[in-house]
């Protein structure tokens, strides 16, 4: 198996005093990141040469909170439509969320959108512009049917027991492009359903967690005052503060006891250093033209701050940050979850779409003009789907939790475009075509990244630990 695993009571307390002088920086959301450059070749940071052949170096991650609706967005189903007020000619989910009723086809007319035709809702006015850059996967399956669970699920691999994050196993594969900022950068995350574990580290050395611009909260931070938590130490000048990392090296070179703990947390030290200077430059989009900010929506009160989150992303991007999530996870005044529908469909996915559509459109259009799609990932989707058929009980229209088949897009670094892959049946209920789990969709990101994620382990309790568990295999149809 490939992995790159490898106290003093004095060196302890110091370490501690420090991290205070940082404002308690790298005890809270940057006590995960590192870089090479400060500390030695092979260090947990440094980067990695990919074990196979890589198509990305990247991935953007845009997280739909609470479950988007396929057959509603992406996924048409005629004979739903023709068959909407009846009742599933089948049997359907043993486990669901909540009680389930009648079939009811989608409000919205779909179209075929660019040269590939894929098709799209009517909801979607921006997005059929970049449709040919998308490849589309139909068959999602096999979550949890709560969010909480699905949301592990999605993140982590695991519905239930902590595990390190997607990202941080992405980090810990890979290491770093960039010595002065995080492997792994969260945007406005949610602290609902997983909260801080979704992008934690887990049993990996915490240099690999996820670092969280704007306060992980319900609802998530706004993306204009978001900023990394501490990232200024009013109390020592930066000559002080780098007196200080030096001696906390000599003391820690004298000591040395093979402590990972220690280890991760004086590299994290280290980069929250750096990123004094490194991160409010990357933050800063006072130099971004008119026409970029515009390009994203940020004109538009609307769109303004899903755009910020996607300008953020590709600034990150550009600037070597491996995993980069984006969350569109606020709350609705008739709803919970950003797109948890359970009545209001029809009001709640108009609303979402409005937010997202032009953000997201103008992210793969600026990053194809920047040449970045060619080894950028772009991932979009929720923890599930919602139903085929409606929730009893609520006066305004609305569907349940989704898991048996849901749909997710990939757009950019080696994989298809314009191009549809698996299938859910003609009421999109149960994935039959090319079925992917959430561990065959983590092994394909991983792939495509140049990792074999059957070889990508770290040992706990005695066994070796990996993203996909036992289970995960490439969904090779959809590489281009």
């Amino acid at each position: 198996m490939w992995n790159r695993s490898s106290s003093h009571l004095t060196r302890r307390n110091a370490l501690n005093r420090v991290a205070l002088g940082f404002g308690g920086m790298a005890f809270h959301s940057l006590m995960a990141e590192t870089s090479a450059d400060s500390v030695t070749v092979g260090g947990p940071l440094f980067p990695q040469e990919p074990k196979v052949p890589p198509k990305a170096k990247r991935i953007i991650f845009l997280f739909m909170h609470g479950g988007p609706s396929h057959i509603d967005l992406f996924d048409p189903k005629p004979v739903l439509t023709r068959d909407s007020g009846q009742q599933l000619p089948f049997s359907g989910s043993r486990v669901t969320f909540a009680q389930r009723g009648h079939l009811q086809g989608s409000p919205w007319r779909f179209r075929p959108c660019g040269d590939s035709g894929l098709p799209m809702s009517e909801l979607w006015q921006h997005l059929p512009e970049v449709a040919d850059d998308v490849c589309m996967i139909h068959s999602l399956c096999e979550t949890n049917v709560s969010h909480g669970g699905a949301c592990m699920k999605l993140h982590t691999g695991d519905e239930a027991q902590l595990r390190p994050s997607v990202g941080s196993w992405i980090s810990y594969g890979l290491g770093t492009e960039n010595q002065n900022l995080p492997s792994f950068i969260t945007i406005c995350p949610t602290s609902l359903h997983g909260g801080v574990n979704n992008f934690g580290s887990a049993f990996l050395p915490a240099i690999h967690a996820g670092v969280a611009l704007g306060t992980p909260g319900y609802p998530n931070s706004a993306a204009r005052d978001a900023t990394f938590e501490s990232l200024r130490n009013e109390r020592r000048s930066p000559a002080q503060q780098r007196l200080q990392l030096d001696l906390l090296r000599r003391l820690h070179s004298q000591r040395s006891s093979g402590d990972s703990e220690l280890d991760a947390r004086l590299e994290s030290f280290e980069l929250a250093f750096r990123m004094q200077t490194a991160a409010p430059e990357a933050t800063d989009m006072s130099a971004e033209s008119r026409t970029t900010q515009a390009l994203y929506g940020l004109d538009d009160p609307v769109t303004e701050n899903f755009g910020r989150e996607c300008l953020l992303a590709r600034r990150f991007a550009e600037r070597g940050v491996r995993f980069i999530q984006v969350s569109h996870a606020n709350s609705l005044p008739f709803n919970n979850e950003q797109w948890d529908q359970h009545s209001h469909l029809v009001r709640g996915h108009s609303m979402n779409v409005r937010q997202i559509d032009k953000p997201i459109t103008g992210l793969l259009t600026d990053l194809k003009q920047r040449g970045l799609l060619e080894d950028t990932l772009v991932l979009w989707g929720g923890e599930f789907g919602r139903t085929p058929t409606v929730q009893v009980g609520n006066a305004e229209f609305g569907r349940d939790h989704h898991t048996e088949g849901f749909t997710m897009w990939m757009a950019g670094a080696g994989v298809r475009q314009g191009f549809r892959y698996g299938s859910t049946d003609e009421y999109g209920y149960y994935a039959t075509e090319n079925r992917c789990t959430i561990h065959d969709l983590h092994a394909t990101l991983l792939h495509l990244l140049g990792l074999d994620h059957t070889r990508l382990t770290w040992p706990h309790n005695g066994r070796e630990f990996r993203l996909t568990d036992v289970y995960g295999e490439v969904a090779t149809g959809v590489l281009a």
